[in-house]
């Protein structure tokens, strides 16, 4: 462990109020005695006011009026470190290693009773990981290098059986389990998005940009997924009745969310392109089955019969 991990290590177990002996520190590092004693010596140097006290029950100590540096979490703050680290292993975070070196670093520097208290708030929480897939770990890790950099990216795109592209990446999204990189593409002459997946090689390069002001990555990239409709002649009004629940589930949807007009408790309004109402839509509500039924406009009604004469026909076959 570097001489800094070690020093720190010391004072996260220092406490005002409590004492530790060089012999405990030892052992709990692993490291020698008299390898305690500098470092105890470097951080009284360096302006920690640390009280030594020999004899029987001697031992080393804080002052109470000790400030606390941001380095020092409560109970609280490293259990929701712990927590995470979970959902971030299942994002497929690319700095999985280092967080990991991270947590280590607090579960060997808390006392027994800390530990003990956040292993059962660990336990109690779980995420199921989507299935497997090819690791994105080098590619974000060298976007996210690029966005802190500001230096452009050559890219190979899986489109059309593949494009190579020079980007300028503005930011990395994280949205309904993709990553996406958003940026400018020298190839389009505008900004776009690209998911991470989707990239089969990547190369870091010298040139520079400077990203726009004021520009919002997330305003871009919603923009891009739900279009604001301008044409009124070109929309419909769609009037769900349902139970709460569907209700709930359907306003919640991400795409249909973004053109709630109206809600009560039995009933939701919304506004959509006509396009919308009779290709998308009667997939995404057959579900609901009986526990919702369609108001308006009727000949959303007539395609969902449509769809579900469509379906038995081909089970039947």
């Amino acid at each position: 462990m570097p001489k800094i991990d070690n020093i720190l290590a010391i004072l996260w177990m220092l406490s005002p109020g409590e004492k530790i002996t060089a012999k405990q520190i030892a052992e709990k590092l692993e490291m020698n005695i008299r390898t305690v004693y500098r470092y105890i010596d470097t951080l009284s140097t360096s302006g920690v006011p640390i009280i030594s006290d020999t004899g029987h029950n001697g031992g080393y100590t804080l002052l109470k009026n000790f400030i606390e540096a941001p380095l020092f979490f409560d109970f609280e703050e490293q259990t929701s470190l712990f927590h995470a680290a979970v959902f971030a292993e299942e994002a497929g975070y690319y700095g999985g290693e280092a967080l990991n070196r991270a947590i280590s670093k607090l579960s060997k520097y808390t006392n027994q009773e800390q530990e003990t208290k956040i292993n059962q708030h660990l336990t109690s929480l779980e995420v199921i990981n989507r299935l497997s897939s090819p690791s994105m770990n080098p590619s974000l890790k060298k976007l996210e290098q690029a966005v802190a950099d500001g230096c452009s990216v050559k890219i190979l795109y899986h489109k059309s059986g593949g494009e190579h592209r020079l980007v300028d990446p503005y930011r990395i999204i994280y949205w309904n389990n993709k990553w996406y990189v958003i940026g400018f593409c020298h190839l389009r002459n505008d900004i776009r998005s690209f998911r991470v997946d989707r990239i089969e090689s990547l190369m870091l390069t010298e040139y520079k940009f400077n990203r726009p002001e004021n520009f919002s990555a997330r305003d871009f990239f919603m923009k891009n997924l739900l279009p604001t409709i301008e044409d009124k002649k070109g929309i419909t009004t769609l009037v769900i009745n349902g139970n709460t629940s569907a209700l709930e589930d359907i306003c919640q949807h991400w795409y249909l969310g973004h053109y709630l007009q109206e809600r009560t408790s039995n009933q939701a309004v919304f506004l959509l392109e006509n396009d919308m109402i009779h290709t998308y839509l009667p997939y995404l509500l057959l579900p609901y089955g009986k526990s919702i039924q369609i108001i308006e406009p009727v000949s959303l009604k007539k395609r969902l019969i449509e769809v579900l004469a469509e379906l038995i026909k081909f089970h039947q076959a």
